[in-house]
């Protein structure tokens, strides 16, 4: 094994020239072959590349070998390589992928730039950059967020501009107060006073529905966008998520991760702390590739078309608003 892999090093040395002038290569490198998703104990040349092609798309000069003298080849679809960067520091021009978040929250993320009125904007989700209904259109919107140590105002980007309410759920939901309880203990001892046998019960109300937690925020200066996403780079339109479509994204807490849609028309019902509870319908579901932080996230397929919106998620699970109702709500396109 150990004479094998030395002549395979070798013999890399020798092709890497040739193998990175191929117009879709951009790493090579020794490693294990894969077949039909396995690992397997072939040793091979890998050659990565940005996006795999068909044969049919590519012209012959730009063909990798199925074999290098007798040395198997594998093709690796990567990506853009780029040199990674910390996404809770201070961005100016900012990307989207970056900590930002209203000056009264924690962090989240800058999901990208958008476009209304031929104005640019920050997208992001309502509970990063308007408070989860809490903030005044005019606020301040710092990047990074205050928990990544963004001051107000000083590290200002811009201003909240419009925010899609969030609709949160009644009692067992957003009544702190406990107002609908009361109302039925007094309706139900009224009626005990008549010799009625009804009673009324305070209930979870679940016809309040939501398709998207979402807002936009106008910079304060337009030279601090940068129009592309940290790590992955500029977005190449918009598309409908289906079920098994390859996912990436870029976000304050976890950086650059992949995944895949695990189900589609999901409907969720998403803990916002202090008991609001909302309910979100046409949905997106992926595994594991977010963390808490990450909300506001462009989440985007393996051809760089932005997919949706990045806003819930558990230890297993990420919960992402299709980009169409988001763009559709708010009235809004890409640059």
């Amino acid at each position: 094994m150990a004479t094998q892999l030395k002549d395979v090093r070798k013999l890399l040395a020798e092709a890497k020239k040739e193998l990175l002038g191929k117009s879709n290569v951009n790493a090579v490198g020794v490693g294990y072959k894969t077949t039909a998703g396995k690992k397997t104990d072939d040793l091979c040349i890998v050659c990565s590349v940005e996006v795999k092609k068909s044969k049919e798309s590519l012209p012959g000069r730009d063909l990798i070998p199925k074999t290098i003298q007798g040395v198997p080849t594998d093709v690796n679809p990567i990506g853009v390589l780029r040199a990674l960067e910390d996404p809770t520091g201070r961005f100016r021009p900012a990307p989207g992928g970056v900590s930002c978040g209203h000056f009264n929250i924690t962090a989240g993320t800058l999901g990208c730039w958008v476009k209304k009125n031929d104005k640019l904007y920050i997208l992001s989700n309502n509970h990063v950059i308007a408070n989860s209904n809490n903030a005044n259109i005019g606020d301040n919107i710092l990047q990074p967020g205050p928990y990544d140590g963004g001051n107000n105002p000083a590290d200002k980007i811009a201003v909240l501009s419009e925010y899609v309410p969030i609709q949160f759920e009644g009692v067992g939901g957003a009544d702190p107060c406990g107002v609908a309880g009361a109302v039925a203990s007094v309706l139900n001892w009224l009626a005990g006073l008549f010799g009625s046998s009804t009673r009324l019960h305070a209930r979870r109300d679940i016809e309040a529905e939501n398709l998207v937690d979402a807002a936009i925020a106008e910079p304060v200066d337009p030279n601090d966008i940068l129009n592309e996403i940290l790590e992955i780079g500029a977005i190449n339109g918009i598309t409908e998520g289906e079920l098994g479509m390859s996912l990436q994204k870029s976000g304050r807490t976890t950086g650059f991760t992949t995944g895949s849609i695990q189900q589609i028309d999901v409907t969720a019902q998403v803990n916002y702390g202090s008991n609001q509870i909302a309910t979100f319908v046409d949905q997106l579901m992926a595994g594991a590739m977010s963390q808490g932080g990450d909300s506001g996230s462009a989440v985007l397929n393996d051809q760089s078309q932005m997919v949706g919106l990045l806003f819930a998620g558990s230890p297993t699970s990420t919960i992402i608003n299709r980009v169409q109702n988001v763009f559709s709500t708010l009235q809004i396109t890409l640059p």
